[in-house]
């Protein structure tokens, strides 16, 4: 088979890790793979090597001047983005199309808002009338569709669920503290997907090739949908003491993260992301993993969830990350 030269944006991100480590599993399979890691600090190089990484470049996608280095020789591309920093992945991507030479990128997403597998109407919300598809629905799209337009016919896009890691990451130190977290999901049940399947996705569709998996679109998700008491239950067991679930009002919610997160959070509340997709079988011949299993098994790059929640992340309560960046 050809030899693969993967360029993996977002290296030390929840998903952009396990496909560096499953990618270098491949490769002492006997798969000729070579992975260039690109990292924001420098200090990440010898984590992402540990993992498999061949090389390690500094890349940011708000210094346009990063792009060239990151790109040059490789042949595919693991494209992710934090959200603040849709403007910098466009540009990112026409880089890659003027770059001319890249045979298969493979971009992580998320479904409800595209125009090209389905036909959903930015201006009309799932379950509240006069109100629009919310802004980050539809910037997942537009980062599809930037990448697409580039390279229309070599793209994979992995859909995904809301991430099992995300679920009560901003609840952490009340946990720790005071034995309970709060949200404004409820009752509702979503099939929220496991990070360490869809780097696991990503390597299979990089190791199957363009041939098999370009312009396609895989939905991944979560084996069964779950309450936040489901959720609760399971961090209780995971962790060894109680943890109790209590609901928050959806418009604190808004106070502590802000209009766009809030407008995300509607479509986890009305059902939109309850359904299991089959498309995480298809593609490994096994069923997702589930939230249990998640936190207490390590990934293939040696970290368990509950590790993994417990670290810091981009959503802190009380503060808006998508100030200045909404639609």
């Amino acid at each position: 088979m050809a030899p693969l030269r993967v360029l993996v944006t977002q290296a030390t991100g929840r998903v952009g890790k396990e496909l560096i480590a499953h990618l270098n599993e491949a490769r002492k399979g006997g798969r000729d793979v070579f992975i260039r890691a690109a990292v924001r600090t420098e200090s990440k190089a010898d984590f992402v090597k540990s993992l498999g990484a061949d090389e390690v470049v500094t890349f940011d996608y708000d210094k346009a001047e990063s792009f060239v280095p990151a790109i040059d020789g490789m042949t595919q591309v693991f494209s992710a983005n934090p959200d603040p920093q849709a403007d910098g992945h466009a540009a990112f991507c026409k880089a890659l199309g003027d770059y001319g030479k890249m045979e298969h990128a493979v971009r992580l997403s998320c479904f409800g808002a595209d125009h090209n597998t389905a036909s959903y109407d930015h201006d009309v919300h799932a379950s509240i009338p006069g109100t629009g598809i919310p802004g980050m629905l539809r910037g997942y799209w537009r980062d599809e569709e930037v990448l697409i337009r580039e390279l229309p016919k070599n793209t994979t896009v992995l859909r995904a669920n809301f991430f099992q890691g995300h679920i009560v990451k901003p609840e952490t130190s009340n946990i720790d503290e005071n034995g309970f977290f709060s949200s404004p999901l409820g009752e509702t049940k979503n099939s929220f997907v496991s990070t360490n399947d869809l780097g696991e996705a990503a390597a299979v569709v990089f190791l199957g090739g363009v041939q098999q998996h370009g312009d396609k679109y895989y939905d991944l998700t979560g084996p069964v949908p779950a309450s936040m008491h489901d959720v609760a239950a399971d961090l209780a067991k995971a962790l060894g003491k109680p943890v109790e679930y209590r609901a928050q009002d959806i418009d604190q919610f808004e106070k502590d993260f802000g209009p766009q997160r809030r407008a995300f959070f509607e479509y986890l509340r009305n059902g939109f992301y309850t359904r299991c997709s089959p498309d995480f079988y298809n593609l490994t011949g096994k069923k997702p993993q589930a939230f249990y299993d998640y936190l207490t098994k390590p990934g293939k790059a040696g970290e368990t969830g509950i590790s993994e929640i417990w670290k810091a992340g981009m959503w802190s309560k009380g503060k808006n990350v998508m100030e200045g960046h909404e639609e």
